[in-house]
């Protein structure tokens, strides 16, 4: 989001800059209050929407729903009693993520790679000790065998999604590396960075000059002003592969499932397929006539165009 104007990302520095690492941003400035701290909706300011789906996956899942039917009830919830001493009907965030009142969240959390996006073998050695960790946390109400299957099931719908996530990513490059992606990276509005580097182009993954830049030199990971394919792919893995592990995670399965989960990137994959059959065709179509495509100029500039941070570098600097 670095490439856009101020007024676009509000919403995004509104946690990124101003609430992060402060005690008002979950104890509340004017009130201070640690039962105030202790609810499940105070997490929500932050940890809620499309690629952060925390408060949606627990608030329709098992847990929340339990939660929501008995938070104004002392008896199920007593939130005067410190998180250590607390005795709840069924967890809140903080229950889980915040065991005991520690407050290093990440500490009692399950994500190993950027919020589940990321391709890894989540049952390997390096992440026993989350695991265990996390077991530890479901044991105060299930079993222990209880917690691992659903570990286990949560590795399988991560799994499951990584197989959709690398062959959806591997068709926009297909179109890449064969000249057909309409329009071409070197078509459209520079990126924040001033160049002209493919959105996908994620850190030092793809090298050559088919990708633009340099060895290490990083894609500005974007749904805008690029073509519908990387939007696509963007939505894809940034949107639905993040309802799955959180989904799974936070015991919603429609997260998981039928809201955009694993369904949404089924149908991703359809449309990326759809879009590169339509650019081939048309592109051998064109060579048969001998048509030289030339892409509209609307791709580099416009007046939203003006406003990006790459823009402005090129013009300035």
């Amino acid at each position: 989001s670095i490439e856009r104007p101020p007024g676009d990302t509000a919403g995004c520095t509104f946690c990124h800059t101003s609430s992060e690492e402060r005690c008002s941003t979950c104890h509340q400035r004017h009130q201070f209050d640690p039962k105030v701290a202790r609810r499940a909706e105070q997490c929500k300011t932050c940890h809620w929407g499309k690629d952060h789906r925390d408060w949606e996956a627990y608030d329709i899942g098992l847990h929340g729903v339990v939660y929501q039917v008995n938070k104004w009830k002392p008896e199920q919830f007593d939130f005067s009693k410190k998180l250590s001493d607390a005795d709840y009907v069924g967890p809140t965030c903080q229950y889980c993520h915040m065991r005991g009142g520690h407050h290093n969240v990440q500490r009692f959390g399950t994500v190993y790679t950027s919020m589940g996006m990321s391709m890894a073998d989540r049952g390997a050695p390096i992440w026993n000790e989350k695991r265990d960790r996390w077991v530890s946390v479901c044991d105060d109400c299930h079993s222990p065998r209880f917690a691992r299957e659903q570990l286990q099931a949560l590795d399988e719908a991560v799994k499951d999604a990584g197989l959709k996530y690398r062959e959806t990513f591997k068709v926009a490059e297909d179109l890449l590396v064969d000249g057909v992606l309409d329009p071409m990276p070197k078509d459209l509005c520079p990126d924040w960075s001033g160049q002209h580097l493919w959105s996908l182009k994620i850190g030092a993954y793809h090298d050559g000059e088919a990708y633009g830049g340099k060895t290490g030199e990083s894609g500005e990971f974007r749904m805008s002003n690029c073509t519908d394919v990387e939007r696509l792919c963007f939505e894809s893995v940034g949107y639905f592969q993040t309802y799955i592990y959180k989904g799974m995670a936070h015991g919603s399965w429609n997260d998981a499932t039928y809201s955009d989960g694993s369904f949404g990137m089924d149908r991703w994959l359809v449309n990326v397929k759809q879009n590169a059959s339509r650019a081939r065709r048309l592109a051998t179509s064109e060579k048969e006539v001998g048509i030289t495509w030339q892409p509209e100029e609307f791709w580099k500039t416009g007046e939203w165009l003006d406003e990006l941070t790459g823009r402005y570098i090129v013009k300035n600097h």
